[in-house]
C-alpha cells in the first residue's frame, strides 16, 4: 500500500482511551483483565481529573481489547497513533518535534512506549492526522512503527 509515495508497511497503531472512575485499584483491574486475556500493555498515559481518569493504552492486540471493553460495558474510544523510533534515543526527541513543527501539525498528546523492538526509544504521538504525521516523520528519516512491529 502506498501513501503519498511512501510505502506503508503495516497497520496503524491504534490507541485505546478508556474512561475510568478515579478510584484506587481501577487501573490495576483493567491491566489484570488485559493480562488475563493475553494482551500486553505496550504504552500508557494517564490524565487525571477529580471524578474520572482517561487512560490511554497501546496494547499488543487492540481488537481483543475493544471486544472485551464492549462486552463489559467499559467506555472507550480509539485513535490512530504515530509511533516513531527516535534515532539517537532520547536525544532525538527535539529533531522529531522539529519535523512535526516544520510541517505545521499539532501534537495533541505524546507518551513513551514501554516495550519496543530492539530496545530503542520510541514515542507514541497523537497528531491531527496520523497518516500525515507518519509521512512527515518518515520523510525526515525517522522509522515509523506499525501494530505488527509492536505486537510481536
Amino acid at each position: 500500500m502506498e501513501d503519498g509515495g511512501i510505502t506503508v508497511s503495516g497497520t496503524a497503531v491504534r490507541q485505546i482511551a478508556v474512561f475510568l472512575e478515579n478510584q484506587v485499584g481501577t487501573l490495576l483491574s483493567i491491566v489484570r483483565l488485559l493480562n488475563d486475556n493475553h494482551v500486553v500493555v505496550l504504552g500508557l498515559s494517564i490524565k487525571e481529573s477529580t471524578d474520572a481518569t482517561i487512560v490511554r493504552l497501546l496494547v499488543s492486540d487492540p481488537d481483543t481489547v475493544q471486544a472485551l471493553f464492549m462486552e463489559r460495558g467499559i467506555p472507550f474510544s480509539t485513535t490512530d497513533m504515530v509511533v516513531v523510533e527516535l534515532r539517537q534515543g532520547a536525544e532525538g526527541l527535539a529533531d522529531c518535534l522539529k519535523s512535526l513543527q516544520d510541517a505545521e501539525t499539532n501534537i495533541n498528546f505524546a507518551y513513551p512506549v514501554l516495550s519496543q523492538p530492539g530496545d530503542r526509544s520510541c514515542l507514541a504521538v497523537g497528531v491531527e492526522d496520523a497518516e500525515f504525521g507518519a509521512s512527515v516523520l518518515h520523510e525526515a528519516g525517522f522509522k515509523i512503527l506499525y501494530q505488527e512491529d509492536l505486537s510481536r
